[in-house]
């Protein structure tokens, strides 16, 4: 780019821009050196043409030169002229300048001459406007009571206030106190202060229990419903510091010193001087419209975090007519809600009118009635809508009792569902179960859930109000700490009965946090114990000095720590015939409120909303007073922690621990003894043709006592769920009941065991041994020590084990009846037993984590609460997991017996075979009578053990009698002395028959069976083959019998058979090869 692109060359000379182009820029360089172009020029050829170049290049750049010179040329004028005037008007007024100079130095020399008169001139004037502006303020403030009336009647009741406020000030200024024209008006702002008060009162109390315009909730009952207001009890409270709740209103809670100068109020919009200074002002009294602010919004960042919350700055509604002052700031700063804002506002009235006390005694005496009125008007609502929703259990409730007794007598039964198979029978799990609740009271009944979700729903209620109060009681509280004559300001005319020298409490007018909520946990505890049909009453002297103290509202001094505001609870039950409007509510008068009106002996109502009420409600009571203290403990002050603890919760947990748990004990133990002693409690009961089904809601068949009893501790164990804290004393009640139920079990299984020969052969320690190995055992209940067994047993171990049992059972022979269980009911008792203790001990392992999740539950709770907890849930766990290993045990034992008494029926029959001669002369067509009485037998059996034990289990029972049956059979030869082809015919049919007995249990394995029967009959048709043939068979099978039971083939004799003299040498020498 070349320098000279920037001179203004016209189009019609372009050529010169093109020439411009072609010159050196070395020619346009600051510091220009000559010498370069003039040796340049003295050596080149062409001197000449060089020195014309360099003319053509000069006129070029005098041409632009002229143009340049010819754009600029007006330009160059039009300044130049400029100039001149500038310096033409600097002249003018160095002359006017000394002009005024010498004006200024006559006058001052006139006005010398005449002060004094200047200066009285000027006196005159101040006094005139002064008496003008009194005379505008005398006209302005004989209108303020209607416009205290206007603001009022617009609930500008801060403006209302301020008005009032700087009013009465100005009519205790010089000036105006002698004017007999304003007496009327001092009367009228008297009569107005009344008003005013009572009118912020209402709307505070309306605010303070969330039924106002600006309340942070929807309303607590109907807007057209009048709160009552009845006489109550006051509690003193002393000053506390701010709690958590209102730290972020801390500019807001030191509002009570931002409109006080020297104790006097002070409005922000008033001048704080004594006097007028002499300016107009028009109406210095009146509230102007431009001194409300123009209502726009201003953003900020909380906490400075970008994209964290913006926050509107926008004077409320309630605000918009009151004059600016540091209050109004605060409030436009302040980053509160809306309903906090407004109850601040109406505590800033309070202040400012003086009525502090007044309104904190008239709250305390409002207090108990509302918030009885809220819970009924909750109640009714909640009925409503029940009603509306649900008829039915409208009628319910309708239909409950409403006397506040305790809901006592004669234990009832409730069937539980029933549940039809597709046949239409009823299934075996079908169970009339005793217990002390109806379904409807049930841990997870109707009821429950009831009660649970009407107290969530007042209990949420209370803690909006208490919310309310917490606020309000902090800002009073905080006032009455840093300025103690906060109700006495000295333009204020204070009540006849104020006493500056008061303490906290006095200024508060007995109003406090405390003593809110002690009584709104008093009307709590009286709704609970209408809910649980139990009577509360103050039985210690505590309670009854409590009492005084709270109706007295003026405690000693040295009782200022916070600790009377504790509650004191006590319970007792009356009997079921007493009558709410007699003693009932004498007790209630008594143990809460001796000077308490009327409305508490009415009661709440709940029964309209409850399908029933009684003591078993305490489940659903607990969890929603938990959650309720929480809330109220997270919104206390420091000073007030101990409330939160020692209030609702405890009176709850107390009741629970004293009431509660030793009633359900006596009442589930008489349930449960019921369940046991019952004839039918331990009756197999199953339909004949039904069969085995492991699933309780289509019949399997567990036993009436037993299902009972898992209902009871399932229905124990929900109690420690909806109770978590509770859970090991609940716990402890179902292990009881266990323990109970066990040996009621232990009795019916000895009952049918008792002397009997099955039973004393299972507690051998060989046998025991030997049934622990066996493979079979591998259906019994996983909670046996079977470490000892492999499960990957061969058929020669498992052989060899069925044979050494077998060995031992029958050298046991000769069997007598009067040791077997003849009695297949007892047998069918045994299998059902069996199978019901198995689902106990199963239900009680799930009972078990379910108790371990609950005391974890109660664990947490504990580290949240910094309580202790007296027992781990891995405590209780191991403790119910060694009940379930008990009953398993017995379960175990029951099939045990079983599978022993059906091999010993197997030997007691098949001894017959040695007292019996097989030599026949004819061919029998049925096998033997003991063979076919042990097959019937069988058969009958199995039939009906199906219903009661599942097919595994089955083929356990019934799995032994094969091999006991073959080993008998076979060392049933070496009792025999002769036997025939007939005999031998015989032996195999019998053999036949039970194989064909046995096969039709599904359970056995028929391949088993008959491979073990076909061992007998080959062995015995051993007999029908010649010497020599036998040789040939035992040469090539040597192991398929035994050495002794080969010698047994040879000692018998057989008809027609020839054994030669040597014949036991030659078979030794062929087994022993």
């Amino acid at each position: 780019m070349s320098i000279f692109d920037g001179l203004p060359v016209s189009r019609e000379k372009a050529y010169i821009r093109e020439e411009l182009a072609r010159i050196d820029e070395s020619w346009a360089a600051a510091r220009f050196d000559s010498l370069p172009h003039v040796v340049h020029i003295l050596t080149s050829k062409d001197r000449e043409g060089e020195i014309q170049i360099l003319r053509e290049q000069s006129d070029v750049i005098e041409e632009v030169v002229d143009g340049v010179v010819q754009s600029y040329h007006s330009g160059f004028n039009k300044a130049i002229q400029n100039y001149s005037q500038i310096l033409r008007l600097f002249s003018e007024s160095a002359e006017a300048i000394g002009v005024l100079k010498v004006d200024l130095a006559e006058a001052k020399k006139h006005l010398g001459a005449r002060n004094k008169q200047l200066h009285q001139l000027w006196y005159r004037s101040v006094t005139l406007r002064h008496i003008i502006a009194l005379l505008d303020q005398i006209e302005n403030i004989a209108k303020v009571p209607g416009r205290i009336e206007k603001l009022t009647a617009e609930k500008q009741y801060y403006a209302s206030v301020q008005l009032y406020v700087q009013s009465t000030w100005m009519l205790e200024r010089e000036g105006l106190q002698t004017v007999g024209a304003l007496q009327d008006v001092r009367s009228e702002l008297t009569k107005l202060r009344g008003v005013l008060f009572y009118k912020v009162l209402d709307d505070l109390h309306t605010h303070l229990y969330n039924n106002g315009e600006y309340s942070s909730s929807a309303s607590i009952h109907d807007k057209d419903e009048e709160i009552p207001t009845t006489t109550a009890i006051a509690l003193s409270s002393s000053s506390h510091p701010v709690s958590r709740r209102t730290r972020l209103l801390k500019n807001e809670s030191q509002l009570g010193g931002q409109g006080y100068v020297d104790g006097s109020f002070r409005s922000a919009s008033i001048d704080g001087g004594s006097s007028y200074d002499g300016h107009e002002d028009d109406g210095a009294l009146e509230l102007h419209d431009e001194a409300s602010l123009d209502g726009h919004h201003a953003s900020i960042r909380v906490n400075g975090v970008d994209g964290v919350k913006i926050v509107s700055r926008q004077i409320p509604t309630w605000l918009s007519q009151a004059n600016p002052d540091e209050f109004l700031e605060a409030i436009k700063k302040s980053d509160a809600p809306l309903h906090v804002k407004y109850l601040q506002t109406m505590v800033e009235c309070l202040c400012m009118l003086g009525k502090v006390a007044a309104a904190g005694a008239i709250i305390c005496q409002r207090l108990r009635s509302t918030i009885h009125d809220i819970i009924m008007s909750k109640i009714k609502a909640h009925a409503a809508q029940v009603n509306s929703s649900s008829p039915s259990i409208g009628q319910a409730g309708q239909s409950a009792a409403t006397g506040l007794h305790l809901m006592k007598g004669p234990l009832e039964s409730y069937q539980l569902s029933k549940q039809k198979r597709q046949n239409g029978t009823l299934p075996a799990g079908t169970l009339l179960a005793v217990s002390p609740v109806s379904p409807v009271m049930a841990p997870a009944g109707k009821a429950q859930s009831a009660a649970k979700e009407l107290l969530d729903s007042i209990l949420d209620t209370i803690v909006r109000i208490f919310e309310n109060h917490v606020i309000v009681g902090e800002l009073l509280e905080s006032k009455a700490a840093h300025h103690s004559d906060i109700n006495t300001p000295k333009s204020v005319p204070a009540d006849a009965n104020w006493n500056p020298d008061s303490e906290g409490s006095q200024v508060t007018g007995g109003y406090s946090i405390g003593f809110s909520l002690t009584v709104l946990q008093s009307e709590c505890q009286q709704l609970i114990c209408e809910i649980l049909r139990a009577t509360p009453e103050a039985a210690s002297a505590d309670a009854a000095v409590q009492t005084a103290r709270l109706a007295s509202k003026a405690p000693s001094k040295d009782k200022r720590d916070g600790s009377e505001d504790g509650l004191t609870f006590a319970f007792r039950f009356t009997d079921a015939t007493l009558s709410v409007p007699n003693q009932g509510s004498d007790l209630i008068r008594q143990g809460w409120n001796r000077r308490s009106s009327n409305v508490l002996q009415e009661g709440y109502g709940s029964a309209a909303v409850l399908p029933e009420q009684g003591i078993y409600l305490t489940a659903s009571v607990y969890r929603p007073v938990l959650q309720f203290t929480d809330k109220v403990a997270s919104m206390l002050p420091q000073k007030y922690s101990q409330l939160g603890n020692d209030g609702l919760l405890s009176f709850v947990e107390n009741f629970v621990k004293d009431h509660f748990l030793p009633t359900m004990f006596v009442d589930y133990r008489k349930g449960v003894q019921q369940a046991i002693s019952s004839p039918a409690a331990f009756r197999p009961r199953a339909h004949a043709a039904a069969t085995y089904t492991p699933l309780i809601e289509k019949g399997r068949p567990v036993l009436q006592g037993l299902l009972a009893i898992d209902f009871l501790a399932r229905e124990v164990i929900g109690w420690a769920q909806a109770m978590p804290k509770f859970a090991g004393e609940l716990v402890k009640y179902v292990q009881t009941f266990l323990e109970r139920t066990y040996e009621r079990c232990r009795t019916s299984y000895m009952e049918a065991v008792l002397e009997k020969q099955s039973y004393m052969l299972i507690g051998r320690h060989d046998i025991e041994k030997l049934m622990r190995l066996d493979p079979s055992s591998a259906c019994l209940p996983d909670s046996l020590d079977r470490s000892s067994m492999n499960n990957n047993t061969g058929d020669a171990e498992t052989a060899e084990i069925e044979l050494e049992l077998s060995d031992i059972l029958l050298s046991l022979r000769p069997i007598k009846q009067e040791n077997l269980i003849r009695d297949d009911n007892k047998l069918i008792l045994l299998a059902s037993l069996s199978d019901s203790l198995k689902y106990v001990a199963d239900s009680i392992e799930r009972l078990g984590q379910t108790a371990v999740r609950s005391s974890n539950q109660v664990e947490e709770e504990g580290k949240n609460r910094r309580q202790p907890h007296s027992r781990t849930g891995s405590a209780l766990c191991r403790e119910l997991a060694s009940f379930a290993d008990e009953y398993r045990k017995l379960a175990v034992d029951c099939l045990k017996v079983l599978r022993i008494e059906m091999q010993l029926e197997t030997i007691f029959h098949m001894q017959e075979m040695n007292s019996r001669e097989y030599v026949d002369d004819q061919d029998a067509e049925e096998p033997d009578d003991f063979i076919i009485s042990l097959t019937a037998q069988i058969t009958r059996r199995d039939e009906e053990m199906a219903p009661f034990v599942a097919a595994a289990k089955r083929n356990y029972i019934f799995g032994g009698i094969c091999s006991i049956a073959a080993n008998a059979s076979i060392k049933a030869l070496a009792d025999m002395k002769s036997i025939n082809l007939f005999g031998v015919q015989q032996i195999c049919r019998n053999t036949i028959a039970l194989e064909q007995a046995l096969a039709g249990i599904p359970s056995i394995d028929s391949e088993s069976v008959q491979q073990r029967l076909d061992r007998v009959r080959t062995y015995y048709e051993l007999l029908n083959m010649p010497f020599e043939a036998l040789l040939a068979f035992l040469t090539e099978h040597e192991h398929f019998f035994t050495s002794a039971e080969y010698s047994n083939l040879l000692k018998v004799q057989v008809p027609g058979r020839e054994i030669p003299f040597d014949a036991q040498d030659r078979v030794s020498d062929i087994l022993s090869a």
